[in-house]
């Protein structure tokens, strides 16, 4: 079986009881950062797999072959990212793809999410939203990104750099416009905090330096009213 583990985002006391069990019962572990999972196994007294494959970025296809080799033989592989969801901006989706392709049974271990804690505390619309991952970084990209949410009604969730949150949301102020958003620094740790109002407001705010800490950000989705004044204007 492949166990897809979500892992703290923040807060160790997090991670579940069943991912703990699951940790510390693979013969196998596939890890974004070796390092940062043996310290997570370190912390909660789970000893060193008989086996840890490194399972990063730009190594997906080397290392996926070698966990199918694991799963083809029978054991069970557990996979886990340094924070929330493996696929879910990060490795493991080419994995997931592979092994259901050649029948491997995989099975999901629940956990933290960055985008779902965002969501839930920006006090915006929940019942429907869309995530985005991380945006471009070159300007004009940057801008089509939002170009082709703008007519969205969905409530939107992305995750960005410290160093170009100001950049980011500047782009969002000019294409979307006086939206609500909110951007969530340090989910789950001792310095938690959600900064909230228009996406203008929070560009002004986030313009000078950099924040510490991981992001993610939320901006609602085009409202009825805005919808009107659009299609008005000819715009959507």
């Amino acid at each position: 079986m492949l166990y897809l583990v979500a892992t703290p985002i923040g807060n160790l006391g997090d991670l579940s009881p069943r991912a703990l069990e699951t940790l510390r019962a693979a013969p196998v572990i596939a890890a974004e950062d070796t390092r940062h999972t043996w310290q997570l196994l370190s912390h909660f007294g789970i000893p060193r797999p008989a086996r840890m494959i490194s399972y990063r970025e730009g190594a997906e296809e080397r290392a996926g072959a070698e966990i199918l080799d694991c799963l083809r033989a029978g054991q069970d592989v557990a996979l886990c990212t340094d924070a929330g969801y493996p696929c879910v901006s990060d490795p493991g989706f080419r994995l997931v793809r592979d092994a259901v392709a050649e029948g491997l049974p995989v099975t999901a271990v629940p956990g933290p999410s960055a985008a779902d804690v965002a969501l839930v505390l920006s006090g915006l619309p929940t019942s429907s939203w869309t995530f985005l991952g991380f945006p471009p970084r070159k300007p004009g990209a940057l801008r089509r990104f939002f170009e082709d949410e703008a007519a969205s009604p969905h409530t939107l969730v992305l995750y960005e750099s410290p160093f170009r949150i100001g950049k980011t949301l500047a782009a969002a102020a000019e294409v979307l416009g006086a939206r609500p958003a909110a951007v969530c620094l340090e989910l789950t740790k001792k310095f938690e905090r959600v900064e909230r109002g228009t996406l203008p407001e929070l560009a002004a705010r986030f313009a000078g330096p950099p924040p510490k800490g991981e992001i993610a950000v939320v901006v609602g989705g085009l409202g009825r009213k805005e919808r009107a004044c659009a299609e008005a204007d000819g715009g959507v």
